[in-house]
């Protein structure tokens, strides 16, 4: 269901959809979330699960999220197909089509499931911080009009080391929206996202480079996710390999509680 409160918040002025039929929504890109080339590709990750999750139909939360990013999304307006491909007694597969013009831009598929109670166990373990209080504020590059909408407080691996070239790829740092915003499913997915391209750091050097596609796992329900209040989530990245035009990255996610909140992975391009 569309709120008929009118948003103020940033994240939510870009996650407006109108609802236009048969799992339609229509939506346009804001300013407040553009990036170098197009909107940032989180927030466009967002917006599809954000269409699936307003869908009448939808079951349960999302327990998964792949999003390919087909072309460049051009500035204004756009239209996403949402539909449930199927529905079983406890999951439920979804196809998503993002398009301009009638051009495909984006597509996903996700997997919503009602979760039950079962024996659980977390083996890894997330990475040593101290407090995010404890952390200074490095704002992003202006020229990065998304990264102003957060609150980041690299750990290690930050922007400004990126000078020279260096022989590991991982940042972790604190991140939470700005002005701060209650966690949910759309946000903690615009923040999966959030990682500057690895290479930057490998290399020592900004380079073109963008996500080809997405692939995010949740690893709590709803209620779970609401007890993280709006509070800042630790994360950290690394890459995996680099070569031949390509790279992969890792993602982790965590409560300040220690609670894992999701993983993510996502295959790059590159050009150096």
């Amino acid at each position: 269901m569309t709120s008929t409160a009118t948003p103020t918040h940033p994240l939510d002025v870009a996650l407006e959809l109108e609802p236009v039929g048969d799992g339609t929504v229509t939506g346009r890109t804001t300013e407040a979330y553009a990036n170098m080339v197009g909107p940032f590709g989180g927030i466009t990750a967002a917006t599809m699960l954000t269409a699936a999750l307003r869908h009448p139909e939808r079951l349960g939360d999302p327990v998964s999220l792949t999003v390919n990013f087909a072309g460049p999304v051009a500035d204004g307006p756009f239209t996403i197909d949402a539909r449930p491909t199927r529905t079983n007694n406890s999951t439920q597969h979804w196809t998503i089509e993002m398009t301009q013009d009638g051009v495909v831009a984006t597509t996903a598929t996700a997997v919503f499931a009602i979760r039950r109670e079962t024996w659980s166990s977390t083996e890894v373990a997330p990475p040593v911080a101290p407090p995010a209080e404890s952390v200074a504020l490095t704002p992003g590059p202006e020229f990065i009009r998304w990264m102003s909408n957060y609150d980041l407080r690299f750990v290690d691996g930050g922007m400004t080391e990126i000078d020279g070239e260096s022989d590991d790829s991982t940042t972790t740092l604190w991140i939470r929206d700005n002005p701060a915003r209650a966690l949910d499913f759309s946000s903690l997915t615009a923040l999966c996202d959030s990682f500057y391209p690895r290479v930057f750091l490998r290399r020592g050097q900004m380079c073109p480079a963008g996500t080809v596609s997405l692939t995010i796992y949740f690893h709590v329900d709803a209620d779970a996710l609401a007890e993280q209040g709006d509070d800042a989530v630790l994360a950290t990245a690394r890459a995996q390999h680099f070569g031949r035009s390509y790279f992969d990255q890792s993602a982790e996610l965590w409560g300040r509680d220690g609670t894992l909140l999701a993983t993510s992975h996502q295959v790059m391009y590159f050009k150096v």
